[in-house]
């Protein structure tokens, strides 16, 4: 019987070291890939809860991207939004007053919209959840 704890032991622990491994892994983001194509990516990982293999692809987004706002702010909020799905609030919170400072200047009119009301919809819901601490 000791010889079964040991060998069921030794498999739980692999198993657990192996799962581990598999939600920390850095994913390769091939260069030719599109914008497009790399917010499609994020989203299937998104799907399939794989929320740290989304934040590297739209991390990916934002830096080959830093000449076009449009992509910063959706990179920037699809970043905030996995955030709070972890129960992150504070980073949350922190990355959706990022995208919704974007939106205090004279250019504002010129930005994607649903993304400011997203990120004050999404900031509403976190301070339910998890109302600001008075500092």
């Amino acid at each position: 019987m000791t010889g079964l704890l040991k060998k069921t032991f030794f498999l739980t622990i692999m198993g657990i070291a192996f799962f581990i491994s598999a939600c920390a892994t850095t994913v390769v983001i091939d260069e030719d890939l599109s914008s497009a194509e790399i917010i499609q990516r994020a989203q299937e990982a998104l799907d399939r809860n794989r929320y740290h293999a989304a934040i590297q692809y739209y991390e990916a987004l934002n830096e080959r991207n830093r000449n076009s706002i449009d992509l910063i702010i959706t990179s920037e909020y699809h970043i905030a939004f996995i955030k709070k799905k972890k129960k992150k609030y504070d980073e949350a919170r922190e990355g959706l007053n990022g995208v919704l400072a974007y939106y205090n200047t004279p250019d504002e009119i010129l930005l994607p919209q649903h993304f400011k009301r997203l990120s004050q919809i999404v900031l509403q819901t976190i301070d339910e959840k998890d109302p600001p601490k008075n500092k």
